[in-house]
């Protein structure tokens, strides 16, 4: 089967975040992700991951101005400053705590923005990231997250995700494939996940639709995992859905 991460933003809701290491750990889980550290300082991480025995395997980059609607920067002309200081960001927090890889969240775009501006920004954007990332040994990831839920998403589906990582031509970056955004755009997670495989750097899972366990929608998961096995796929899978119920009871699947 393949290593599982539990991603601490979404499982165990009902602890506070700090407690949430010692309920993965406890759960099984032997690493960590959640989208943004940026609340805590690294050391504070650092020392959680330690007294738990957990290994952190990703985070996102700054996502810009939640509050004033903003999800992910790396699209948005005329913020390439903001982006390029969080970059410097995630460099110093990973040096702190040792993930090998940080997640670029595009961004949405905005209403009557020029396309092919919006597309040169990020990509843009992306080699600035990976050229930064490189000497310190990381890899950037991108995400493809879906226009049902984040109406106006640049990059909606693993495919374009893939051809904008390819366009960028950076050797230390990978696709950030997530089993229920791909769902909700109507594709088949199974076929997705074979076909890009050779780009395929970290994995995220949740059922769809609503987002929750696996075994509460329609979603072939069990067989994405038998898959990524028979593809020899190496890296983590991580467990990104809002628990129905209280965690440990939706853990079934990791048994």
């Amino acid at each position: 089967m393949p290593r599982f991460a539990a991603n601490l933003g979404f499982l165990f809701p009902e602890l506070p975040f700090p407690e949430r290491f010692g309920a993965a750990a406890a759960a099984g889980f032997a690493a960590v992700e959640f989208a943004q550290p940026w609340d805590l300082e690294a050391r504070e991480i650092a020392e959680l991951l330690e007294a738990n025995g957990l290994e952190l395997v990703n985070f996102n980059l700054p996502m810009g101005d939640k509050a004033a609607g903003d999800f992910g920067i790396a699209c948005l002309p005329g913020r390439e400053e903001e982006f390029r200081e969080g970059v410097a960001r995630a460099i110093a927090y990973a040096a702190v705590l040792g993930n090998e890889r940080v997640n670029c969240i595009a961004g949405k775009v905005p209403p009557g923005a020029d396309a092919a501006l919006v597309r040169a920004t990020l990509l843009a954007n992306l080699r600035h990231a990976a050229r930064e990332l490189r000497p310190a040994g990381l890899t950037l990831l991108l995400e493809p997250i879906n226009t049902v839920d984040v109406p106006g998403f640049a990059v909606a589906r693993p495919a374009e995700g893939a051809a904008l990582l390819a366009e960028a031509g950076a050797p230390n970056t990978g696709l950030q494939f997530d089993i229920y955004h791909a769902a909700m755009m109507g594709e088949d997670p199974v076929e997705g996940l074979s076909r890009l495989a050779p780009v395929v750097r970290h994995v995220q899972f949740a059922d769809a639709p609503g987002r929750h366990e696996p075994g509460t929608g329609r979603v072939d998961i069990a067989g994405c995992f038998a898959r990524l096995d028979a593809l020899g796929y190496e890296g983590w899978v991580a467990a990104e859905y809002r628990p129905s119920k209280a965690t440990a009871q939706t853990l079934g699947w990791l048994a």
